[in-house]
């Protein structure tokens, strides 16, 4: 008897698999066979739902928004490293305004004033000369802000005209000045942004 050919054999073999494995599938179904997913109703039908893993997708950034993003950098680092400070320096002035408005003598606001000074200086001296030109000039205009008062007017109330005007020129031979405002809306607004983002992580009070 001539025998089928070889691929005919085959595709009975696997038939008689897959009735096999059929079987035995309907066999085994009953309450463990199915599986609990999410599902959603999209116009009427239900479909099954998943959450896919985020995908996370880098990029090279162009010139212009690199050298945007340096100097945004370079200002956070200033604000954060000379915040402290400019904070520091309004509860002080605060509080001597304070002290000085119960002081009736000229000669006591003058003892008082000089005593402080030697304060400041013993604290701040060290950690201020370390400061580069760019984070003095951030610190004055942060110190502007708590303050209300430029330097030069602290300078000038506290030390007298001809040493403000002498800080002053300082100043400008470090392309600075201590007459500088603080517009927190308006040219200054990008600093106001990162102040409060280090109150916040500080947890500085209003």
């Amino acid at each position: 008897m001539r025998m089928p050919y070889p691929h005919i054999i085959i595709v009975l073999l696997l038939s008689s698999m897959l009735c096999s494995w059929s079987t035995g599938v309907l066999a085994q179904s009953g309450v463990h066979d199915t599986i609990l997913t999410q599902a959603i109703v999209y116009n009427g039908d239900t479909i099954e739902a998943k959450t896919l893993q985020t995908v996370f997708l880098y990029t090279h950034l162009p010139p212009g928004n690199m050298s945007a993003n340096a100097k945004w950098t370079r200002l956070r680092n200033a604000v954060y490293v000379t915040y402290p400070y400019a904070k520091r320096a309004g509860d002080v002035l605060n509080e001597m305004n304070i002290r000085l408005a119960q002081l009736k003598d000229e000669k006591a606001k003058s003892i008082y004033i000089k005593s402080r000074e030697k304060d400041l200086k013993r604290e701040f001296t060290d950690p201020l000369t370390n400061l580069s030109i760019y984070q003095g000039k951030v610190l004055m205009k942060l110190i502007n802000r708590e303050t209300g008062n430029n330097c030069y007017d602290i300078i000038r109330e506290y030390k007298g005209g001809f040493t403000a005007r002498f800080y002053q020129t300082v100043a400008f031979f470090f392309s600075s000045n201590l007459k500088q405002s603080y517009d927190a809306k308006g040219d200054d607004a990008a600093i106001e942004k990162i102040v409060v983002e280090v109150r916040r992580m500080y947890g500085f009070k209003s």
